[in-house]
């Protein structure tokens, strides 16, 4: 451990790749070999120049303090992280003498103070707005959602009285131009679910089922916008979200020692989502943190599993208040010392109902199970609880996973204790901590 607190481990390097090819190049510039100059300071800056094909080698600098790492490289790449960030990072995480303690360079030390110069300033947006004509703009936005949420019962009205099977035949044209419907009345979250009932007709047996449960979970969040006015501000706040009108984070920031128990990237239509998943030490709060990244970008912000941060959340409103924004981050990180404290199946499932009371069209709720053992039945597997007493399936999804594996590799028939996500679909391990070791097991691909 060096003034930094301590040096990433490689998995959590190769978790910001934007890509496969950028985390193959980067692992080959991982060694000593094409690196001079090379060093980090407890500042939290580490730099080096690495050999190219041209006779002047790239200059390159990370950050790795504030809310995400930050990188700057002379190479042409467009890529964020590019090959020689990512290989400077696996040089530094290894511990190599390459990366000594040093004073940074003059040229790294003109970008980090001008970053950090910038993070600094303060945001005067917010002063400069015109509360009037926000005020106008977020009625007229709401008048088209009300339009469009109108239109969608009656189009939800429409397929019950044809009957379901109707849906087969129609395809998913018809959903899509009801989606596209959505999008113009400026209703993102709706439109996203509307997507979702195109796909059900042919997601094999019993899909009427599960098309009538979608239905009918779409006819709770449009007679909710409809009635938001009368409903508790927490649920109100929730629907708003839902139907994708989006609030920023407020409130006073919570300060505490956050765990950071997953990081797990997600790519659909060129779009990156990176879900965050921290738990305070002191205030026993769960959060999520979400980032996007477009563009061959990764997302801003990036915590490596398994470590600990001392700093401050934002959480944003609505039921649950899971969702929140990083903010300061005074100290370096460490390991975490020991896992959160867990709960048996019998009570996640327990937890995930209580949670469905604040959010109707929440699809899962972490939790953190102890003393777990994961067991095949049949053609599944589910974490059984020591006594035998209670199970919880383990989603299709994950099954599908090399994590499931590494958490039968990582049991061997014992109790572990896994973190993950418990919802109608059964549950979904992201990371494991064995019982006789305090070492952060990620089970998600990097």
């Amino acid at each position: 451990m060096n003034q930094q607190g301590v040096r990433w481990t490689a998995e959590q390097v190769l978790a910001l790749a934007p890509d496969d090819a950028s985390r193959k190049t980067g692992s080959r510039l991982g060694t000593a070999g094409p690196w001079s100059e090379a060093g980090s300071s407890g500042s939290g800056a580490v730099w080096g120049l690495c050999k190219g094909s041209g006779s002047t080698p790239y200059r390159t600098v990370v950050d790795t303090t504030g809310g995400s790492p930050a990188y700057k490289c002379s190479c042409p790449s467009r890529k964020f992280p590019c090959k020689h960030a990512l290989g400077l990072l696996l040089l530094w995480a290894a511990d190599e003498p390459a990366v000594r303690d040093a004073e940074v360079p003059g040229w790294a030390q003109e970008w980090l103070e001008a970053r950090r110069k910038k993070a600094d300033e303060p945001d005067t947006s917010a002063r400069t707005a015109d509360p009037e004509a926000a005020r106008r703009r977020a009625e007229q936005r709401a008048e088209r959602i009300t339009m469009g949420a109108s239109e969608l019962e009656q189009r939800l009205s429409d397929l019950l009285r044809g009957g379901l099977a109707a849906a087969e035949q129609t395809g998913y044209g018809l959903w899509e131009e009801t989606a596209r419907r959505m999008v113009d009345a400026q209703a993102p979250g709706l439109a996203a679910r509307v997507r979702e009932l195109g796909a059900v007709p042919a997601s094999g047996p019993g899909w009427p089922g599960r098309l009538l449960e979608e239905c009918a979970l779409l006819h709770l969040l449009d007679a909710a916008w409809l009635a938001r006015d009368r409903l508790p501000e927490p649920l109100a706040a929730t629907v708003r979200t839902r139907v994708g009108l989006t609030a920023p984070a407020g409130g006073p920031p919570v300060r505490d020692r956050w765990l950071v128990l997953s990081q797990h990237d997600t790519a659909i239509n060129k779009l990156i989502t990176r879900r965050i998943w921290l738990y305070g030490r002191e205030s026993e709060r769960t959060a999520l943190v979400l980032s996007f990244g477009a563009g061959g970008r990764t997302p801003e912000v990036a915590l490596p599993t398994g470590l600990m941060f001392d700093m401050e959340l934002t959480f944003y409103p609505g039921a649950g208040q899971l969702r929140a924004d990083v903010g300061e981050r005074p100290f370096p990180p460490v390991p975490i010392d020991t896992p959160p404290p867990g709960i048996g199946p019998n009570e996640a499932v327990h937890a995930y109902g209580r949670a469905l009371r604040d959010d109707p069209w929440l699809d899962s709720w972490p939790v953190t199970l102890s003393r777990v053992i994961p067991t095949p039945s049949d053609n599944t597997w589910q974490l059984t609880d020591v006594g035998g007493d209670f199970a919880l399936p383990i989603t299709a999804t994950a099954l599908s996973r090399p994590g499931l594996w590494k958490l039968a590799a990582l049991s061997g028939g014992s109790p572990v204790t896994v973190f993950g996500e418990c919802g109608h679909q059964g549950f979904t391990p992201l990371t494991a901590w064995s019982d006789d070791s305090t070492e952060t097991v990620p089970l998600t691909d990097p």
